[in-house]
């Protein structure tokens, strides 16, 4: 899984069956700290995304597949929640 920033949709006039009535986001990975993290990926919207929405996707295929109900598909990523805060707590030092 990794948190990502929704950067953009695909528009496309013809899908594959499993794809229809759902958008397809164009997501930016994030590092903890909200900077940017590597090259934009496309993934499967599974919770009504939009384009600013900090998210959570999903990379691995059978569980994007299956988060999103679509067994059997060409799915690779799906977008499984839209992310309201992060925390990080850091174990304080030994002393």
């Amino acid at each position: 899984m990794l948190i990502g920033k929704v950067i953009g949709d695909i528009v496309a006039t013809q899908k594959a069956p499993s794809h229809m009535e759902r958008k397809i986001l164009v997501v930016q990975p994030l590092n903890l700290d909200g900077s940017d993290r590597g090259d934009v990926v496309l993934a499967l919207d599974g919770v009504d995304a939009g384009v600013g929405d900090r998210v959570l996707v999903v990379t691995e295929g059978w569980s994007a597949m299956t988060s999103v109900e679509r067994p059997r598909s060409p799915i690779d990523m799906a977008v499984l929640g839209v992310i309201d805060t992060v925390t990080l707590h850091y174990p304080e030092k030994a002393r």
